[in-house]
């Protein structure tokens, strides 16, 4: 396999994944990194984390994909005492860096909401609004028994999956949104979801949804994992560069306990 460089692998990221896709609040691309590095193995994963960043550097990795940005609201320092700089200090030292595929990958064919529709086996998909989200078919189910696959099919997380409404309601038309999509209950119902799949939802907008419309809470880390397999495939076809994906549980929440 011969190495290329990272302008030619951020250039084939950039096509799947179009900048001029994202929201205009987002911070996407190349983070850090010399576009003149060559590139052999890139690491695909959800969140820049010191622990993600540690997985890549030991895999050999020169470049870690992630789909949320380290840098959103900007920085007036990189200090290797916050956080935020010792994830930089440790990918620089390492000749690793740093690429950002946020909502440009949400929206993107075959981003992070397709990934998710492809692995509850949804059908006919369709966009939501503005190409975030997704609508499609699926195979009669409970609501009881969907809230179950989509546990089974998400990566585990101590929060696992609730949802909404009568466990024996039969859902046929479901919407999803990888990550935090409270804003679109409306179009989903518009678009005849009769249950909507999301994450971080809150009890006064869950309790205003509208009138039909399930709602399924799953962890936002879970809702867009699925999205670095199919992003590592995709690369993989495009440019001769190794890929791997993170498995590392980087959803914040570690304990989880209740009463009988």
């Amino acid at each position: 396999m011969s190495s290329l460089r990272l302008a030619e692998v951020t250039a084939a990221l950039e096509g799947l994944y179009p900048h001029a896709l994202a929201e205009s609040w987002d911070a996407v691309g190349l983070v850090c990194g010399d576009p003149e590095a060559l590139v052999q193995r890139v690491h695909f994963a959800i969140d820049p984390v010191q622990a993600v960043v540690e997985e890549a550097i030991a895999l050999g990795a020169e470049l870690l994909v992630t789909h949320h940005p380290l840098y959103l609201r900007g920085t007036t320092t990189v200090a290797a005492d916050h956080p935020k700089g010792r994830v930089i200090h440790a990918l620089l030292s390492a000749g690793c860096g740093l690429y950002v595929a946020h909502t440009n990958a949400d929206k993107a064919p075959g981003g992070v909401n397709d990934a998710l529709a492809a692995v509850l086996g949804m059908r006919d998909t369709t966009p939501l609004d503005g190409g975030l989200g997704c609508v499609g078919t699926i195979d009669p189910i409970t609501v009881a028994d969907l809230t179950a696959l989509v546990a089974q099919r998400l990566p585990s997380t101590q929060q696992g999956v609730k949802a909404s409404g009568d466990p024996a309601f039969v859902v046929r038309r479901l919407a999803v949104c990888g990550g935090a999509g409270d804003d679109l209950f409306g179009v989903a119902r518009a678009a005849g979801a009769e249950a909507y799949l999301t994450a971080d939802l809150r009890h006064h907008v869950a309790s205003e949804a509208p009138l039909g419309l399930v709602l399924l809470d799953a962890s936002h880390w879970a809702t867009e994992w699925p999205w670095l397999p199919a992003a590592a495939q995709a690369l993989a076809r495009v440019v001769d560069v190794q890929t791997s994906v993170s498995t590392l549980c980087t959803d914040p929440w570690t304990t989880a306990s209740r009463s009988n």
